[in-house]
C-alpha cells in the first residue's frame, strides 16, 4: 500500500481555530490518502482582516497543528514567520505546501523561498483589483508566481483579473470558493427568536434587516443607513460587527430608538443565531480605488441560515448571488430603498429567496470545497 501524500497548509488566518476548518475538511475527505499538517502564527495582532488573537488548540482537531513565532503582525504586508522554526518545518517531506498568504507580501515570499524544490508550492490569493505594487512587493509577487506550482482563488472576478497579470496564466490554477459549515450555519427560527428577545425586541415586530461585517466605508454601512432612512415600510435593523464607523452607526441609531441594535462583541462561532434573527441580510459593499468585494463569506453564511440576501454589484457578489439573491447597484440609494422596501412588504418573496439560497449553498459545504482542493493537489502531485 502506497504511503499517504503529505500536505502542509499554512496561513496567518489559521491562528483562529474556526479558520482551520478547510484543512480539517481536507483531511477528513482524503482519509488515508493524505496526511494534513497545519501551521499558524502563535499570535497575530491583525488589522483589517483579523482581530488580535493568540493561537489556541481546539477540541477535536483532525490534523496536527504547529504554532510558529511570527513578527510584525500588526501589518499583514510585512509580517514574517520565525525563520528558524519555519525552516525546520519546511525541511520535512511535503508533497504539497499550501500557502494561505498573498504572493505580494513578505510572508508569501518567505514561504516560497523556504519551500523545498521537491514540493509543489501552491498559494491562495484574493487579489480583486489589478494593482501596481511598489518595490519590493512587486518583486515578491513576481518571485512567488515564478516559484509556484499552482495557485488558487475564490472568485471569477479574481481569476479573470489575475490571468491578465504576468506569469499567472502560465501556472495551473483552480477557482475554488470559500466554504461554510452547514452543520453550524443552518435555519434555526428558535435561536433567532431567542436573540431578538435577548436584544430586548418584543414579538411580533417588523422584519429585521441585518448587516454582518466590518463597520468601514467599503462595506457600505453609510449607504445602508441612508436607504433605511428612506424606507417607508416598518423595519428593525441589526448590525453585527466592529470597526471605525461604530460611532457613526450609534449616532444614527439614536435617531431610530428601539428599532436598531448594534452588536460589536460577537465572535465568529456566535454568528449563526444572529443571522437567524435576521429576515433580510444586506451586503452593500462599495468598490473603492484599492478594494472591491473578493467573495463575501457572509453571503453564503446567510444563505445557509435561510436568510434572503441583498447584495451590491461590487466584485464577486453578483456571481455568488446569481439567481438566489437580489443584486442592487452599489451606489444607488434609491434602488436599495426600493428593493429593501419590496422585500420588507413581501414575505413570499423573502421565502422564495431563502429557499433558493439554501439550495445553492450546498456547493459551499466544507466537504465539497475540500474535494476541489484535493483534486487540484492530486493533479499537481501526479505531475511531479
Amino acid at each position: 500500500m502506497a504511503s499517504p501524500r503529505r500536505l502542509l497548509s499554512i496561513g496567518h488566518s489559521y491562528t483562529v481555530a474556526a479558520n482551520r476548518q478547510l484543512a480539517h475538511a481536507i483531511q477528513a475527505r482524503a482519509g488515508s490518502k493524505w496526511t494534513v499538517h497545519i501551521a499558524a502564527p502563535s499570535y497575530f495582532h491583525g488589522g483589517n482582516d483579523l482581530r488580535p488573537v493568540a493561537f489556541a488548540a481546539a477540541e477535536g482537531e483532525q490534523s496536527t497543528v504547529t504554532a510558529l513565532p511570527a513578527y510584525w503582525t500588526r501589518k499583514v504586508h510585512i509580517f514574517t514567520y520565525g525563520w528558524r522554526r519555519l525552516r525546520e518545518l519546511m525541511r520535512q517531506t511535503w508533497d504539497v505546501i499550501h500557502a494561505w498568504e498573498e504572493p505580494y507580501i513578505v510572508a508569501g515570499a518567505q514561504l516560497a523561498a523556504l519551500a523545498p524544490r521537491s514540493s509543489r508550492f501552491v498559494f491562495r490569493t484574493a487579489q480583486s483589483l489589478n494593482k501596481r505594487y511598489v518595490p519590493p512587493f512587486d518583486l515578491f509577487e513576481q518571485y512567488v508566481v515564478e516559484r509556484a506550482g499552482g495557485w488558487i482563488c475564490s472568485g471569477e472576478k479574481v481569476s479573470e483579473m489575475l490571468l491578465k497579470r504576468p506569469g499567472y496564466a502560465q501556472r495551473p490554477h483552480r477557482l475554488i470558493p470559500l466554504g461554510v459549515d452547514l452543520a453550524r450555519f443552518r435555519p434555526d427560527p428558535h435561536a433567532g427568536l431567542s436573540i431578538r428577545q435577548k436584544l430586548g425586541w418584543t414579538e411580533p415586530g417588523p422584519p429585521v434587516v441585518g448587516f454582518l461585517g466590518r463597520f468601514v466605508p467599503e462595506k457600505g454601512t453609510a449607504l445602508l443607513m441612508s436607504a433605511l432612512d428612506a424606507v417607508r415600510t416598518p423595519w428593525r435593523a441589526l448590525f453585527v460587527g466592529a470597526g471605525p464607523q461604530e460611532k457613526l452607526l450609534r449616532d444614527w441609531a439614536i435617531r431610530h430608538g428601539d428599532r436598531v441594535r448594534i452588536c460589536t462583541d460577537i465572535t465568529h462561532d456566535q454568528v449563526p443565531p444572529y443571522l437567524c434573527a435576521m429576515d433580510i441580510l444586506a451586503t452593500p459593499s462599495q468598490t473603492t480605488r484599492w478594494w472591491r468585494e473578493q467573495f463575501g463569506r457572509m453571503l453564503i453564511e446567510g444563505m445557509a441560515c435561510g436568510v434572503p440576501v441583498v447584495g451590491s454589484d461590487s466584485g464577486e457578489i453578483p456571481n455568488v448571488l446569481n439567481g438566489v439573491g437580489e443584486v442592487v447597484p452599489e451606489r444607488d440609494v434609491a434602488a436599495w430603498t426600493r428593493v429593501l422596501g419590496t422585500l420588507l412588504e413581501n414575505p413570499d418573496r423573502r421565502a422564495e429567496l431563502a429557499a433558493a439560497g439554501l439550495q445553492s449553498c450546498r456547493r459551499y459545504s466544507w466537504d465539497e470545497v475540500a474535494r476541489m482542493h484535493l483534486e487540484f493537489f492530486d493533479e499537481l502531485s501526479d505531475k511531479a
